[in-house]
């Protein structure tokens, strides 16, 4: 991550602020920087260190900061201004209205990725109601991000997320756990579908999907994630080719794949899915108008 410069260093918050001084310090600093979103981030950084959430901020905003809250409140700061994610400065991030850990072993949910959850969900009230029993495969869970959403919102429904880091398959079970789904979740370590027998009625996937000359041109806060969570291979498009020969074997003869896709990258991964034996209908857009969720379901043989 980047250094961070003298001159914002010196705008870092000092014993003799206020929290709403500091706040405001914290903000500036962050926008000289050229930070999307100085206030908030000010904001949460300073519930953070201050163990106070967004009322208390106010309630407390002419309070002076002792010396060990600067500290601490500089200190989170200084790794904002080195572009590190907000989200793993805090060790949370919210996901389809669920707070969930991360660590440095899983990639940061992001809310494009809801967008593969609302694609899931409308394959699954296509075919009924959301209360029938059913299984699903969360390949390449990391945080178990769209597993957890999935099963949230589908009461009868089992899954099982899959990863090939043990320490990030610790980080979803933990969420799991945490958010009373672990009798319905289950973990196991495996790249995507290998180690599963199949007879999914869903399989959800965000695999990594950046092509990996284009990883050094990335936002330094994206760069944060794990390699293996965004290496997509030389066109982006490995894990996509290892999903094609996985899907039919996986899911059930009327089951539905549903995949996050890059920028760009639908009329090449619908072509792949075709050849596998699916029917990838036109993908579903996130709220920038990319198209970023794609539906593939096993296609029906004609006579």
């Amino acid at each position: 991550m980047p250094p961070v410069a003298q001159d914002l260093q010196m705008a870092l918050p000092t014993p003799d602020m206020t929290i709403a001084q500091a706040r405001r310090a914290l903000a500036d600093a962050f926008r000289q920087a050229g930070l999307d979103s100085p206030e908030l981030d000010a904001r949460l950084l300073a519930g953070h260190a201050l163990a106070l959430d967004h009322a208390g901020l106010a309630a407390e905003s002419t309070r002076r900061l002792d010396g060990s809250a600067a500290r601490a409140l500089a200190a989170l700061a200084a790794r904002r201004l080195r572009r590190e994610p907000i989200a793993r400065i805090l060790g949370t991030k919210e996901f389809w209205g669920l707070t969930l850990r991360i660590t440095e072993a899983t990639l940061v949910p992001r809310p494009e990725t809801e967008t593969v959850v609302e694609a899931a969900l409308a394959a699954i009230d296509s075919g009924g109601p959301r209360t029938r029993a059913m299984r699903i495969a969360d390949l390449g869970t990391g945080s178990g991000a769209l597993l957890i959403a999935l099963l949230s919102e589908l009461p009868d429904a089992r899954g099982v997320g899959t990863d090939v880091s043990a320490e990030a398959l610790v980080v979803a079970r933990d969420n799991a756990r945490r958010l009373g789904l672990a009798a319905r979740a289950q973990f196991a370590a495996c790249d995507f579908g290998a180690a599963l027998v199949g007879g999914f009625d869903l399989v959800v996937c965000n695999p990594p999907y950046v092509a990996s000359g284009a990883i050094g041109g990335l936002a330094p806060e994206v760069q944060c994630d794990p390699r293996r969570a965004l290496d997509g291979g030389p066109d982006g498009l490995s894990c996509y080719r290892a999903l094609a020969g996985q899907a039919r074997r996986l899911l059930k003869p009327a089951g539905d794949l549903v995949v996050e896709l890059g920028v760009g990258q639908e009329r090449a991964v619908a072509a792949l899915f075709r050849s596998a034996g699916l029917a990838p209908a036109p993908a579903r857009a996130d709220l920038g108008g990319i198209p970023r969720a794609l539906h593939a379901p096993i296609a029906t043989m004609t006579p």
